[in-house]
């Protein structure tokens, strides 16, 4: 039973699991190692597995840095003073194909035709086939990743100019890709033809130098190292940044564009811009449009923080109900690498949020979350809060049912785990122990984004992949065992 699972110390969401994030920046005159540290501090919500930063002076050798853990594990002071040179890229990892391992980690460094630095944020749904290809030519890896595919592909591609490899490497490639890529002179960014992964444009102009240009995941990484967000990356558009400043070029244009509108509700930063929307104002509509979809009822409205705060504002005021913080959350659980004992475990989620009863008792409570895909915490909250003396415990989620795994680089498990899968909303409702609830509809989520849902994917929710043949995709750990990886950290 779902709702008998005893959630690991480490798995306090019923949300997907994080994919990645990618930074690029030309910087002459500028640390760009310590600018690409804060950057991807920035982005850490995307991927906690490791973190890596790879740097280069102008005409000089690459430089890379990487290993499992959060960024301010992997970096201290001494390695960012080592990480000298003009130019850099940074990722974050969570892991969707391959496993967590360090040689899966980031910047992938190749020294083939030519030497090169790679990051990737996405999922290639032919990664076998351009593996099984690469393996025919004896190009060798040292990863399990399909990331390390295309930085095979550009490392042994015979055009003397990485921005002429890219163009002619992109369209073989099918799936999901915002990519950086760094050589001894010049950062490329590209991104897939159909737009599934974001990738945005900045421009730092502080006075204190040139411009400098970078790329990032979200524009909450430009926030924080004082660069100004210029616009998206297009779809099937390769920017290349390089002494003689910015160029562009689309090498693929979209015949349908398919951006992940899982972005809008559960992955990006609240203070971050998506195609000109800024999500916490889109969240905070998205608990507006769950009260008019589903009013009940209630005292009070709290969120299970902070993935459901926005949502729950939305909703507390078209409600013109209080809200007010039901649990304390205990914000270094997340990372601990020790695990409870069985005993402690059966109380699972009181590691990671406590609830008030000088809050709870005696109220008829609306709690807001934002997703749901295993359901193996959210029957924790509600018992928690019953427990806590909630009278009523009615569950309100800003998005759709979640009923189908994601190919496009977010880890969403499997059909048969997801707690939606084969059951109806009172059935959920039942295995969670809630007296009501009550997912937001697809047509609220893009009303509350105010976008075209014919521009996005939301196969997730609906089961229409924008790609043929996405579902024969390669599963995560297609590669396990297929490449002899060494011994030692090189």
């Amino acid at each position: 039973m779902l709702s008998e699972q005893v959630p690991s110390v480490n798995d306090h969401r019923d949300g997907p699991r994080d994919e990645c994030g990618v930074f690029g920046i030309y910087g002459p005159e500028r640390d760009v190692a310590r600018l690409a540290y804060f950057a991807l501090f920035a982005l850490q919500h995307r991927g906690q597995e490791s973190a890596g930063i790879a740097t280069a002076p102008q005409g000089g050798y690459i430089m890379a840095i990487r290993d499992q853990g959060l960024v301010s594990q992997v970096f201290d002071e001494h390695k960012l003073r080592s990480l000298i040179g003009d130019l850099a890229i940074g990722h974050v990892r969570y892991s969707t194909t391959g496993s967590s391992a360090w040689e899966n980690t980031q910047p992938i460094v190749r020294d083939d035709r030519r030497t090169l630095a790679l990051a990737h944020n996405g999922n290639l749904i032919n990664a076998v086939q351009l593996h099984t290809e690469l393996r025919g030519r004896d190009v060798p890896f040292s990863s399990t990743s399909d990331s390390e595919i295309i930085a095979a592909l550009l490392a042994t591609h015979p055009a003397p100019r990485i921005e002429d490899a890219v163009a002619d490497v992109l369209p073989r490639l099918k799936g999901a890709f915002s990519t950086v890529v760094m050589t001894e002179d010049s950062v490329v960014a590209f991104r897939d033809p159909h737009g599934l992964r974001p990738l945005a444009l900045g421009k730092i102009n502080d006075g204190a130098g040139r411009p400098a240009w970078c790329v990032a995941s979200e524009s909450c990484a430009f926030d924080l190292i004082g660069a100004r967000y210029e616009r998206e990356i297009e779809p099937g558009e390769v920017v290349i940044l390089t002494e003689g400043g910015m160029e562009s070029r689309i090498v693929a244009p979209a015949q349908r564009r398919a951006f992940c509108v899982f972005e809008y509700i559960y992955f990006a930063r609240p203070d971050s811009r998506m195609a000109g929307t800024v999500l916490q104002a889109a969240r905070a509509r998205m608990g507006e449009r769950l009260w008019h979809e589903a009013p009940v009822d209630a005292d009070l409205v709290i969120p299970v923080p902070d993935s459901g705060n926005a949502a729950a504002r939305g909703l507390a005021r078209a409600a013109g109900l209080p809200q007010d913080d039901g649990f304390i959350k205990n914000r270094y659980v997340a990372r601990t690498f020790i695990q409870p004992g069985q005993e402690l475990r059966r109380q699972g989620l009181r590691l990671k949020f406590n609830p008030l009863p000088e809050v709870v008792a005696g109220k008829r409570l609306i709690v807001v979350d934002d997703s749901i895909v295993r359901g193996n915490t959210m029957p924790e909250i509600v018992k928690m809060l019953r427990d806590a003396g909630a009278t009523e415990v009615h569950v309100r989620i800003s998005s759709p049912p979640i009923k189908h795994p994601c190919h496009y680089g977010i880890d969403m498990s499997t059909r048969e785990e997801m707690i939606a899968h084969e059951r109806t909303v009172e059935e959920v409702a039942e295995v969670l122990g809630a007296d009501s609830l009550h997912y937001l509809s697809l047509e609220g989520v893009y009303e509350a984004v105010g976008t075209d849902r014919g521009a996005h994917c939301d196969a997730c929710f609906s089961g229409e992949y924008p790609l043929e043949g996405t579902e024969d995709a390669n599963g995560k750990f297609a590669f396990e065992g297929a490449v002899e990886l060494p011994l030692v950290r090189a």
